[in-house]
């Protein structure tokens, strides 16, 4: 019998189980320590175990999981087609090596293949993503013997220098900077990447050049990719990570995440592009001295095939000084942290994706496959509008026993091209997937306000003069289950407590103007940053209410859809947005063309979906996020263990 990754790891857990009672219950954090292992990795298997019935999830300060059967007649081979699917015996005689223990077979295959491309006279490339952990790689290198070592740093001008290069884009601002526009190659000295080439013409053994653009070096005989996601970058800030080559270690984290977003991150992406057909291999290295290498062909044959089928992105989730308890249950979560107040489901610029070779796990960026498909992802329209940027984002804002988002506003697109560089701004809209009684939706200006009267009461309760009277200048909407609340830039929003929030934006996601904040500090203990300077600069104040409740609230209606006989409602957004939004409620089966463009969905309602084309089935949860690539011309969307799903599909309007 051949069992993957997840079986083996799927049976350890539960076996960790089997030696508890139910009043012992062991948490997902506790189970990854005891294994080894990712606790995203772990998420995923126990959501399958728990939809399964197999486990039970306990919510409080004595929560975890325990094993819910009776374990004295439950089997394997049920707990194995839980995970793997129906079973079949294999031949592994030829492969014993795929039996041993996968930490051991990782390493030994991915130090073997490089022991035998390297002879006494190569040139070897290790590129790094900003944000690996180079004293790990390094401990990787040295296992090789080279005659010659060039480090990057050496290479790239002082990290003071290059925030002085960066200034005029890292501004004084703690959140916001300009769009850099430039290539990695500005931060380099470029007398002493002559200086290294030359040194590698002239040497006679072998070379090694690594760090953060090697490739920029040399090519080399073999180029080696070091690739993480930008989620794991920004943990590794939080445990106290600078940027790079410089030593901001101690330095306020959004102005470490500002450094990365505006312009680490950018003229990485741009140098990995360019790079792509030269890789010989790519190393995952999100999970810390756990690298996995994969081949360039079969990274590039994996983001081809990835782009011609549904697919999920590995969702994250992120506690906040508003969050709310929902996403616990229902996305099977640690429940011992206090809250959870976002999940990052459906970002392509920070999720990551995982892919499973004969139960290898590798975890790439989702961004590599924007990059390298971007005309087979997004579609021939998208693409020649936006380029390689995934321009549709879903997130989760939980506040279901938390508290109020804060009251902000995004900027209009004029405001955000002339003062952050961007092309196009964070219009969005409210998709409530759940709610109590008393949930509201903060949105638009009363009639009858006065502006500066507004705006200095704002700054005076910036000052601590005053509590600002929210409910004296906003809107507030009851907000119940379905309900869908454009919000496109200007508008003055919020989310009030007890709502489960599916946003739906476009992906300039950092520019939220605060105006603010409850009198809260941030999780850090610092006061969140406030903006109304730049909110009382694109605050649209003819959105008042009688506009706001025509125009923004609920705003649907029934269409047809040839060859669809299901109901289908436009829910959004409003005509200034550019994504279009549409609700299906299915009780037998749908269908669906993307006429070219991605379609990103979210299972709102119901049990489960089976999602079925030219490629193999694919199965979404309750509140899961999933893809489909614009390379996909139809498709089909049915309930499968359930009567009835509901379903929100939203696309960019053209």
């Amino acid at each position: 019998m051949k069992i993957s990754t997840k079986g083996r790891y799927g049976l350890k857990a539960l076996i960790n189980l089997a030696m508890n009672d139910k009043q012992e219950n062991i948490t997902i954090k506790t189970l990854c320590e005891n294994l080894n292992i990712s606790e995203r990795y772990l998420e995923q298997i126990f959501s399958s175990l728990r939809k399964s019935g197999i486990v039970v999830g306990r919510k409080g300060s004595q929560g975890g999981y325990y094993i819910s059967k009776d374990i004295t007649t439950l089997t394997v081979g049920e707990i194995l087609r839980v995970l793997e699917g129906e079973l079949e015996v294999v031949d592994n005689s030829k492969n014993k090596d795929e039996i041993d223990e996968l930490d051991t077979f990782i390493n030994e295959n991915l130090w073997n293949v490089l022991n035998k491309k390297i002879n006494n006279r190569s040139v070897v490339v290790f590129d790094y993503y900003p944000g690996v952990d180079e004293k790990e790689v390094y401990e990787l290198i040295k296992r090789f013997n080279f005659s010659l070592e060039i480090n990057m740093h050496d290479i790239f001008k002082d990290g003071k220098t290059m925030t002085e290069q960066m200034k005029y884009n890292l501004t004084d601002d703690r959140v916001f900077g300009k769009m850099y526009y430039g290539n990695l190659v500005d931060f380099i000295d470029e007398d002493k990447l002559e200086e290294a080439q030359n040194k590698i013409k002239e040497q006679k053994e072998s070379v090694i050049v690594y760090g953060v653009g090697a490739g920029l070096v040399s090519h080399g005989d073999v180029y080696v990719y070091f690739d993480m996601a930008r989620w794991q970058i920004q943990l590794r800030y939080r445990k106290g990570m600078a940027n790079y080559n410089v030593d901001n270690y101690d330095e306020d984290i959004l102005k470490k995440y500002k450094r990365g977003y505006f312009i680490e991150w950018r003229i990485a992406d741009k140098h990995k592009e360019k790079y792509f057909e030269c890789f010989d291999y790519v190393v995952d290295t999100n999970a810390a001295n756990d690298p996995k290498m994969i081949s360039s062909d079969t990274f590039k044959i994996s983001l081809h095939q990835l782009s011609k089928q549904p697919f999920r992105t590995v969702p994250y989730f992120d506690p906040g000084v508003w969050g709310g308890q929902w996403m616990k249950e229902v996305c099977n979560l640690d429940v011992n942290q206090p809250n959870y107040a976002w999940s990052f489901d459906g970002v392509p610029e920070e999720n990551s994706i995982l892919f499973d070779y004969d139960g290898v796990i590798v975890e790439l960026p989702a961004m590599d496959l924007v990059l390298y498909q971007p005309k087979e992802l997004l579609g021939e329209q998208v693409y020649s509008r936006f380029g390689a940027e995934f321009p549709i984002r879903f997130d989760f804002l939980d506040t279901m026993e938390g508290q109020n988002l804060s009251l902000q506003v995004h900027p209009l697109t004029e405001y955000i091209k002339k003062n952050f560089g961007m092309s196009y701004t964070q219009d969005e809209s409210y998709y409530i997937l759940d709610a109590k009684e008393d949930a509201v939706v903060y949105l638009g200006l009363k009639e009858g306000i006065q502006p500066t009267e507004m705006i200095s009461d704002l700054e005076s309760a910036q000052r601590g003069e005053i509590v600002f009277d929210a409910d004296k200048y906003i809107n507030k909407f009851p907000a119940k289950k379905h309900d869908h609340f454009l919000i496109p830039a200007g508008t003055c929003h919020c989310s009030g407590k007890n709502a489960m929030v599916l946003e739906i934006s476009a992906t300039p996601y950092i520019f939220t103007f605060k105006l603010w904040d409850w009198q809260r500090l941030g999780l850090d203990g610092l006061p969140r940053p406030i903006h109304i300077e730049h909110g009382k600069q694109v605050i649209q104040w003819d959105r008042t209410t009688e506009w706001v409740k025509e125009n923004l609230v609920n705003a649907t209606y029934e269409v047809k859809e040839e060859g669809n006989d299901c109901k289908i409602e436009h829910t959004g957004l409003h005509e200034l947005e550019f994504i279009e939004t549409r609700r299906y409620t299915i009780k037998e089966n749908s269908s669906h063309k993307t006429h070219g463009t991605v379609n990103m969905l979210n299972l709102v309602d119901g049990k489960t979906a089976l999602i079925e084309g030219d490629f193999e089935p694919f199965i979404v949860h309750y509140a899961e996020t999933f893809i489909i690539p614009a390379s996909i011309k139809e498709y089909t969307i049915k309930p499968y263990g359930c009567d009835e799903v509901k379903v929100l599909k939203a696309y960019v309007r053209f």
